[in-house]
């Protein structure tokens, strides 16, 4: 009995949150899609979770579904991934010219000089974060553009 009544209102949860409207901390892929609008930590956690879930987030990414925009330009699966995953860290790490999700997209993106890809990325921060609300396959595009 205890278990209907907890998948009940794990439903009941789900379907609420699913017809409301979206938000951009957990990315894009199925979590996105089927929880709307999550209004505790929990849920981020079940949609970030789901996001990450079958490779489906990276599916969307490198496809344009799931609520994902497709990068002109496809790194490679493992950096479009990493990217996705840690959109404010490496903000945050780009702005400063240093740090370890910078050395971690470095490596993932075979750049042998990693100080001078650290310090193009730091020089053209404006135009790879064009905006607050930019989103990841622009982040991409934006490198691609400025640093390689």
């Amino acid at each position: 009995m205890k278990k209907l009544l907890v998948s009940l209102a794990a439903v009941a949860a789900l379907s609420t949150a699913a017809f409301a409207g979206g938000n951009t901390q957990t990315g894009c892929g199925l979590g996105t899609m089927v929880i709307k609008s999550p209004d505790s930590a929990i849920m981020y956690a079940l949609q970030a979770t789901t996001n990450g879930t079958s490779g489906n987030q990276t599916f969307g990414i490198t496809s344009g579904t799931l609520g994902c925009k497709k990068a002109k330009f496809v790194m490679n699966e493992r950096a479009s991934e990493f990217v996705a995953s840690n959109m404010d860290t490496l903000a945050k790490e780009i702005s400063v010219g240093h740090g370890e999700s910078l050395d971690t997209l470095a490596e993932l993106l075979d750049v042998a000089d990693k100080a001078t890809f650290a310090s193009a990325l730091q020089a053209n921060y404006n135009k790879i974060y064009s905006s607050e609300s930019v989103e990841m396959s622009d982040v991409l595009d934006n490198i691609s553009t400025t640093a390689m």
